[in-house]
């Protein structure tokens, strides 16, 4: 098992021993340090905090102990649950929400996950307050919040579709010229939450046929995700 505490997160296997592994405990220490150093470090525009993930099996299980942690810290948190990790940062910049956490392992198996950190824009945080973070949470040092002062949860499945709207919106982005050129385009999403947002993006765009490989948003990946040529025989 392995769990591994950076500046831009903590990412690790999930089950095992707690500190050797990404266990439950685990992800409620780092979420709750989150947390409390948002609250502590800055004048918070507003009360809200972002939270997408991508579609591996322990997604759910890992969202739920954040939005607890984050609510029990007395934050209102806005679930947008499938997302891409540019998904969950557009979602912090429109809410103006305070920040914001992605629950992604990126290319690593499906029996990795982890918490990424977003601030007020919509970007990971820097060294010295990732460096904050882990400090609090191997202190143990939480500001959780009476039962008058929890925050509230609210989902919000929209997501998607104003990321698509955002890139549509773009000078650079030409759909007539798209739509003309009559493009054909193979995707594969390997089974996570690219499957979800891809396609209905492509066929906005205006492409004219669009091959769909591993496009079940399941979590269990079709192969290893990092993009690598052995990984890549179905689509190639």
């Amino acid at each position: 098992m392995t769990l591994i505490k950076s500046i831009s997160g903590i990412r690790g296997t999930i089950g095992g021993d707690v500190g050797d592994a990404l266990t439950p405990l685990d992800v409620v220490k780092f979420a709750s340090a989150y947390g409390t150093y948002m609250k502590r470090s800055q004048a918070v525009r507003n009360n809200k905090i972002i939270v997408g993930r991508d579609a591996r099996i322990s997604g759910e299980m890992v969202k739920n102990l954040i939005v607890g942690s984050l609510i029990g810290v007395g934050w209102d948190v806005i679930d947008i649950d499938y997302a891409t990790t540019p998904t969950t940062e557009i979602a912090v910049a429109k809410e103006n929400a305070a920040g914001g956490i992605i629950i992604t392992a990126s290319h690593n198996p499906k029996q990795w996950n982890a918490l990424k950190l977003l601030n007020g824009k919509g970007e990971f945080l820097d060294a010295e307050q990732g460096e904050a973070i882990l400090h609090l949470a191997e202190k143990e040092d939480f500001d959780y919040v009476s039962v008058d002062e929890l925050g509230v949860y609210k989902k919000d499945l929209t997501y998607n579709q104003k990321h698509i709207d955002s890139v549509l919106a773009l000078d650079l982005v030409d759909v007539e010229a798209i739509k003309k050129a009559k493009f054909k385009v193979a995707i594969d999403c390997v089974n996570s939450v690219g499957g979800l947002i891809l396609p209905d993006f492509l066929k906005q765009l205006g492409v004219e046929k669009i091959e769909k490989l591993n496009c079940d948003a399941t979590g269990q990946f079709a192969h290893n995700p990092e993009p690598l040529e052995e990984n890549l025989g179905d689509i190639m």
